[in-house]
């Protein structure tokens, strides 16, 4: 894939971002969990619903995939198709940083240097399988589980989860996750892939 629409895709996510950077401070302040375990938080999150960013629009079987860096940065790799299953594969990436102070559960996500757009792990169950982002400007949310799908009764509980952190999730739209059948989760993307 030619890389001027990456760029293309790179640079408008960053204005959005750097639009909404400034209003991550006006309102009420996202509330985050308490402790996020970053090895474990690591690896591979199929996004269910999101409240998108332009870029993710359209997205199809998107997956954000984290990797720990040797100097506590989180190297993220967000790959997903354009309007359909069997378009081409496109991906965005960006650096997180984890805020001093925060359990690990405030990042500064980095697309473009310099500017951190606010990223807040505001759930995250027990079991490291399923997870909200969430922002305190109320703009934008990312539902996300560690299977291309999740119960009905655990969607809707996470949408009411959502909507009790100050978010209208009238937007939230719903990611369509259509993997081949062959498609198991060994073969899944892989972090980095």
């Amino acid at each position: 894939m030619s890389m001027r629409p990456l760029l293309v895709a790179a640079i408008a996510g960053a204005s959005v971002f750097t639009l909404t950077a400034a209003s991550c401070s006006r309102g009420t302040p996202m509330p985050s969990v308490g402790h996020v375990d970053l090895s474990r938080f690591m690896g591979d999150w199929y996004v269910i619903a999101h409240i998108p960013s332009r870029p993710e629009r359209n997205a199809w079987n998107a997956v954000e995939s984290y990797r720990l860096a040797d100097d506590g940065t989180v190297g993220t790799t967000f790959r997903y198709r354009s309007g359909r299953a069997d378009a081409p594969l496109e991906t965005m990436h960006a650096r997180g940083y984890v805020r001093p102070g925060t359990g690990n559960a405030v990042w500064g996500m980095q697309f473009i240097w310099p500017i951190r757009a606010e990223y807040v792990v505001a759930y995250l169950d027990a079991d490291y399988r399923e997870t909200i982002i969430a922002r305190s400007a109320r703009d934008y949310a990312w539902i996300m589980a560690r299977t291309p799908t999740i119960p009905e009764s655990d969607y809707r509980r996470l949408v009411s989860q959502l909507q009790s952190l100050g978010y209208a999730t009238d937007a939230l739209r719903r990611v369509p996750q259509q993997w081949p059948e062959a498609v198991s989760t060994s073969s899944a993307p892989a972090a980095g892939d």
